[in-house]
């Protein structure tokens, strides 16, 4: 089950008309009221989650979901009729597993969330997972999934530590930003690449000085630099 949050009657019933029309069930509701007490019920697969609402915005309902155990789990979709950058940080810092920004088409949609269900449901597992990774003051303890810098802890969302996982096990290795949108989310659109450099700004804020060692590629991508 999808649960669309959508408070455009129209839309909603779009959004809801073509997941079902793909063979998934889908329900929508326009209110964070509404959406409380619909998981009451039942607790579905994933939300697809506009910002803006009648009686209490996207990024609040999201922390309320990241804080309730019963609904911490559940994959959530931002959808931002903004398009700005502030919208989609906050999404993404308060636990977004992907946005996606309006005027959207609805094939993207049903593929934006085929990605993040595949990711969802399949947790990558590596030979070296029992590895503490250290580049410099920067820490990786991967079975614990905790990252430190200096010895201080740094919380990090799932897609940012999956970032900086993948570089920290590749130093020195370029990415572009297609190739991490695809090994990151699942997915690949042209024009898109955008989440990634939203991820990678607000990952180097939260890693302080450590953010210096994900290093930019003008006109390629990014890198963790090779130092010890």
């Amino acid at each position: 089950m999808i649960f669309c949050v959508e408070d455009e009657q129209n839309i909603c019933e779009l959004e809801v008309y073509t997941l079902q029309s793909v063979g998934m069930e889908a329900q929508g509701c326009s209110s964070g009221r509404e959406l409380f007490a619909l998981l009451e019920k039942q607790v579905p697969e994933l939300i697809v989650l506009d910002i803006m609402l009648p009686d209490e915005d996207g990024v609040s309902i999201l922390r309320r979901l990241r804080a309730d155990k019963r609904y911490s789990n559940i994959p959530v979709i931002m959808a931002t009729a903004k398009g700005s950058e502030f919208d989609k940080v906050k999404g993404l810092d308060s636990g977004a597993d992907d946005y996606i920004a309006k005027p959207f088409g609805m094939l993207e949609m049903v593929a934006r969330i085929k990605a993040v269900l595949r990711r969802c449901a399949a947790p990558r597992r590596d030979e070296d997972d029992e590895e503490t990774i250290r580049i410099g003051r920067l820490e990786v303890k991967q079975m614990e999934h905790k990252v430190s810098v200096g010895g201080s802890e740094v919380v990090l969302t799932l897609k940012e530590y999956e970032l900086l996982r993948k570089f920290l096990q590749h130093p020195g290795i370029v990415f572009s930003r297609d190739k991490l949108l695809n090994d990151i989310w699942g997915y690949e659109f042209s024009g898109e690449t955008r989440t990634v450099d939203v991820h990678i700004r607000t990952l180097r804020q939260k890693l302080g000085e450590a953010g210096e060692l994900i290093e930019t590629i003008r006109g390629v991508g990014y890198r963790m630099a090779a130092v010890k």
